[in-house]
């Protein structure tokens, strides 16, 4: 039985929190074949996508509900580091939402297009009160290039490219070593960094960005299923 204060105490103190074992196995054998990237080393979702339903339909996905109410996914990416595709990411922040036109606002800067979708970053109070979920379908570890989190450096709002390695050095650092089925919920600012697996072994992850919020208009979210609830 998932205690939902306890969940909200933990991330408060950390910015983030473990759901450990969180996905039943007839979720997470759906969620690998509707996320199979045939070869890809990572695909932004499309609002269309039986995925996204899916995702909306999880356990731990009422679960963030419960805890933070009004979230509600508004991105999603699937990412399969492996042999053919092996990277690794300096430690940064992750400070971009998609949207379906751009619109010249105050406080939405750093727009670019990246596979026919609009990219902007909000205001640093938008992005503070987001989230960022890591669904492991296979085995998280330092070998097959887990990533790093910095607890609690999201109380940091935004941080410089430049200053994010020793912005980062100042908070404890965690290895986010997971199983297949655990979920780990993160605030949106969280500093983080991924280095390149050391095995053949593959490490295939989803990312969902969660909002409870509708964005000003005329801006929309870039998926075409995310509506008002």
């Amino acid at each position: 039985m998932i205690e939902i204060s306890k969940i909200v105490k933990e991330f408060e103190r950390d910015g983030r929190v473990w759901l450990r074992n969180a996905i039943p196995s007839n979720e997470l054998k759906n969620f690998k074949e509707l996320s199979s990237l045939d070869g890809r080393p990572g695909a932004r979702i499309p609002g269309n996508s039986p995925l996204y339903r899916a995702i909306e339909a999880a356990s731990f996905n009422k679960v963030i509900r419960t805890a933070w109410s009004g979230m509600r996914p508004i991105r999603l990416i699937s990412f399969d580091k492996n042999a053919d595709a092996n990277w690794g990411v300096p430690w940064h922040q992750d400070r971009v939402i998609t949207v379906k036109d751009r619109v010249e606002m105050s406080g939405y800067s750093n727009w670019s297009r990246k596979s026919g979708t609009w990219h902007c970053e909000p205001p640093a109070k938008f992005l503070g009160s987001m989230l960022f979920v890591r669904v492991h379908l296979d085995r998280n570890t330092a070998e097959s290039g887990a990533m790093e989190i910095a607890l609690g450096s999201h109380r940091e709002g935004k941080v410089p490219a430049g200053s994010a390695a020793s912005t980062a050095a100042c908070y404890e650092a965690e290895l986010t070593a997971a199983e297949p089925g655990d979920v780990l919920v993160l605030a949106m600012l969280t500093l983080h960094r991924s280095l390149p697996a050391e095995f053949e072994i593959d490490r295939h992850v989803l990312r969902v960005d969660y909002s409870p919020f509708q964005l000003p208009e005329p801006l929309e979210w870039a998926s075409e299923t995310i509506k008002a609830r």
